[in-house]
């Protein structure tokens, strides 16, 4: 059924029930929830658009934010949420490829889109800032409040989310409403969410972790946020003794451990912490339950599959280990030609399940190739088993870094390092940082002769794609490493980042 309706079998009976509670003291009922998105199906339904066809978001976080996703949901419409970092070059990319019927951006914003929008031939765009307000929030009001969800099969669209790609074009990961619906009961049940359940949700709503893990089995258990709009270690703080559950990345871990009001006073009611999206360090790991009594459940996700696994509600949490494959979830680690390897063997991670995407989307000979003849699906990570089935991410093969969260592939980052004047070639690496996880740092051999210094390289690159992508570092050397196949050796890269970290000038 459509995704949204599959949820309303959750938050129903609790119809009266505060859903929502913002940092601004804002309430939002369960009512107030099917009142609002009502609005937006029928108001998008009133333009003409029909089943599948795509509603693209850039914008701030709001609770009218999530009902803009919700509403297209109801509408049966597919939605295309944008980080809010991209820039004009990769606005532009997936205007062209998606080709939705409507935008919906930040006011400031509004001129840049405006002009992608006509270059695309958009007939449709309209606004919304983190307070609700905006063109967007005009042209709802009036629409009707009730509507008739569009029936939807479990293979229909529901979202694409676009993915970094190696080749540095980026892939459109299509998500159907099977995919949403199966993973949000998984985790329901699997993290024991209830109707009692109050989560701190201060994740962005423009990417998995936040639009569908820390909202899908919330809906669906009929429970309550507190909805901070962005992370600040002390509101989080604050509201911990209110809460039962946070979703974070390890970025909220470190920071919360920063904060000498954070210990297990402030934790006394809380039932879980749960953190993904980029690898949890044990050091962190450890002086999160030395200092508050909780052993935080890591587990491994990504854009195509939502979760995968995860370390048990109940039972030993092990650090370093993303746990058991989820119920329904199949997961392998194979060798060369698809060995299943033993425990403590590194191999490529591949997956099979309900909650695996329908592909990527236009792109089918992609799609092709990121599939084993047998169906099962390359993730692209590498990892290895221990003897009793924990799963270890030991490594990435399509040199995946993830920094505070985010994905970012080096292949976008070297095109464009490589295309400026005085540069030779360059490659990218992701160097460990405390708070991040990971950080960029590029490699670059100049031209003979070249001027060129470590700021003029990060300013070209700031003025081109999202902050989160651009690297901190720049390290000038006269070649790259190289072995016998004339293969970039970034492990050897990445050492000698580390080993030049405190290097006057590097």
């Amino acid at each position: 059924m459509n995704a949204y309706s599959f949820f309303r079998r959750g938050f129903a009976p609790r119809h009266q029930r505060n859903f929502i509670e913002t940092d601004r003291g804002e309430l939002f009922s369960h009512a107030d929830l099917e009142r609002a998105t009502a609005r937006v199906a029928s108001f998008l339904a009133g333009l003409g658009l029909k089943a599948g066809d795509r509603v693209a978001a850039q914008i701030d976080k709001s609770p009218q934010g999530l009902f803009l996703y919700l509403g297209a949901l109801r509408a049966g419409l597919c939605y295309l949420p944008l980080n809010t970092a991209y820039q004009r070059g990769e606005l532009d990319y997936f205007l062209g490829d998606a080709e939705p019927r409507v935008v919906v951006c930040r006011p400031e914003s509004e001129p840049l889109l405006g002009d992608l929008a006509r270059a695309h031939g958009i007939a449709h765009l309209f606004t919304l800032d983190e307070a609700g307000a905006g063109s967007l929030a005009r042209a709802v009001e009036g629409a009707p409040e009730e509507f008739s969800d569009r029936e939807r099969a479990d293979d229909d669209l529901a979202a694409i989310i676009y993915t970094s790609g190696t080749t540095g074009r980026s892939k459109g990961a299509m998500v159907t409403h099977g995919n949403l619906t199966s993973n949000a009961e998984v985790l329901r049940q699997f993290w024991r969410f209830s109707a009692e359940d109050v989560l701190i949700h201060a994740l962005p709503i423009f990417h998995v972790h936040g639009l569908f893990v820390a909202v899908h089995p919330i809906l669906l258990a009929g429970a309550r946020i507190l909805f901070q709009r962005k992370f600040d270690a002390k509101a989080v703080i604050a509201d911990l003794p209110r809460a039962s559950a946070l979703m974070g990345v390890p970025t909220f871990y470190t920071r919360l451990l920063a904060e000498p009001g954070f210990g297990r006073e402030a934790c006394r009611g809380m039932r879980v912490f749960i953190s993904g999206s980029a690898p949890l360090l044990m050091d962190t790991f450890n002086a999160f339950r030395d200092r508050s009594g909780h052993t935080i459940l890591e587990r491994y996700g990504m854009s195509e599959a939502g979760m995968i696994t995860s370390n048990p509600y109940e039972g030993e949490r092990r650090g370093g280990t993303v746990g058991h494959p989820l119920p329904g979830v199949s997961v392998r680690v194979v060798g060369a030609e698809g060995r299943p390897l033993a425990p403590g063997e590194p191999g490529d991670i591949q997956i099979r399940g309900p909650n695996l995407f329908a592909g990527y989307w236009r792109m089918p000979e992609k799609t092709r190739e990121e599939f084993t003849a047998d169906g099962w699906f390359r993730t692209g990570d590498v990892g290895q088993w221990d003897s009793e089935g924990y799963l270890a991410i030991v490594g990435r093969s399509k040199d995946l870094i993830i920094s505070g969260g985010y994905n970012v592939y080096p292949k976008e980052i070297e095109l464009l390092i490589d295309a400026m004047p005085g540069v030779t070639e360059s490659a990218v690496v992701g160097v460990p940082h405390p708070d991040f996880g990971e950080t960029v740092a590029a490699v670059v051999v100049r031209a003979a002769g070249s001027p060129l210094i470590e700021a003029q390289v990060i300013a070209h690159v700031r003025s081109q794609i999202a902050a989160f992508k651009v690297p901190k570092r720049v390290l000038f050397v006269g070649e790259l490493p190289r072995n016998a196949m004339g293969k970039v050796q970034k492990n050897l890269l990445r050492e000698r980042l580390l080993d030049t970290a405190h290097e006057p000038g590097y």
